[in-house]
Order: structure tokens, then sequence, then C-alpha cells
């Protein structure tokens, strides 16, 4: 265990560089953007090891590994995989923020299962692609939905969040994203936020205006089920 919590805290360490390093480069300040670790497939002790090294941001793409593993770890725990309607009732129990939402009918669920008391933020997943394959809504569409999010006091709009397209140059689409950003910016700017940039490409994602990073393998190395 020992050795494995050297690896994750240098590799944390180097990620924290290059996020600083990006930053920097782009002119920005580093408190703009919040890193956020993705746990997924990886065991719990791996999730109490970053929290022991001051993570406090968690990822998840499954519900039940979400829950289970908040119940078990504090922090500002995130869902950021396909949505499925029948498990929004149990993911609004644990996530703070959603990061996929991307069709309207699991708008209205999403706000009748937020809990007393509580408010989920959200995020738009926008699509990148011509030809879909990793979810997201045309960025057409953006406006319509994101007025329907703002109708129910239970959810908060953050802003867009979105991923590079498989094979296409993470500058040439997170450039197309920047732009697609301002604009939705200038018709919510109560949701200024930019969820975008994975352990392959967050350094262009922070160039192009990102200010939450969602990363795994690059901190926990490549996942796997028989961890």
């Amino acid at each position: 265990m020992n050795d494995r919590r050297h690896e994750i805290s240098q590799a944390l360490g180097e990620v924290k560089t290059r996020i600083k390093s990006a930053v920097e480069a782009s002119h920005r300040q580093l408190a703009e953007v919040t890193l956020i670790a993705v746990t997924k497939t990886h065991p719990i002790s791996e999730v109490k090891i970053l929290y022991d090294l001051g993570v406090r941001d968690f990822a998840e793409n499954r519900d039940r590994e979400g829950r289970e593993k908040s119940m078990e770890v504090d922090g500002t725990w995130h869902f950021q995989g396909q949505i499925q309607s029948n498990k929004l009732s149990s993911i609004a129990t644990w996530a703070r923020t959603v990061h996929s939402l991307d069709e309207s009918r699991h708008v209205p669920l999403l706000a009748k299962a937020v809990p007393v008391s509580k408010r989920i933020s959200v995020f738009i997943q926008v699509c990148l692609d011509p030809q879909p394959r990793r979810g997201g809504v045309l960025p057409v569409l953006l406006a319509p939905l994101a007025e329907m999010v703002n109708q129910y006091p239970s959810l908060k709009l953050e802003g867009l969040m979105a991923v590079a397209p498989l094979g296409e140059n993470p500058e040439s689409a997170f450039s197309r994203l920047a732009n697609i950003h301002s604009n939705f910016r200038q018709q919510f700017p109560d949701s200024p936020y930019l969820s975008a940039g994975m352990s392959g490409d967050f350094e262009v994602a922070i160039s192009h205006g990102a200010t939450h990073v969602r990363i795994g393998s690059s901190i926990l190395g490549s996942r796997t089920y028989d961890r």
C-alpha cells in the first residue's frame, strides 16, 4: 500500500504541475480550474489515498460505484456517465454535480429526484461529433435545454461539458467548443463553467477555457475491473 500511495502521490503531483503550466500558458489563474479525479473501477482504498493527499472532487461513471464510494469518502462527488432514467433517483442522493445531461426527458426526472434541501449542479453535455458516439446534444439545441433546466429550483445550471470526438485533434475540437461556450455564456451568463479535458487532452482543454478537468488514468493508471 505504501508503494501504491507513492505512485498515486507522484502521479497526482505531476498532473497538478501540468495543470499549473497550462493555466499559466493561457494567462489564467490556477483557482479557475477544478481538478476532478475520476476513480471509476479503482478500489475505495485508492480513493482514500487521494483524499489523504488533498483531493476533494471525485467522479464516477456508474451509479452503484459512485453511491458506494461516496458513503465511505467525503468530498464533492460528480456523476459523468451516460444517464439512465431508472438511475436518476439514486444518482440524486450522492452526486453533487451531474456532468452529462443531454436529454430533455431527464430534466424533470432529475429535478423531482433531488432530496429536500439539496440542489444539484448540472452541466449540459454538448456533442462535438457530427456522428454522435459519445453522447451530447447538438449545439443548436443547447438553449432550449438550458432554459428547461433553469425552470427547476432544485437544479443549478453550471455550464457545458464536452468530450473531444474520437480520432479528432483535440485542438480542433476544443477550439470549436470554445466558440460554442462563448455563445452559450452570452445567453446564460449565470452558467459560465466548462467541463472539458481528460487525461489525454486536459492541457488543450484548459487553453480553450476549461474550468473543470476530469482526470483518471494520469493519476491512478489504467483502469481494470480486476483491481
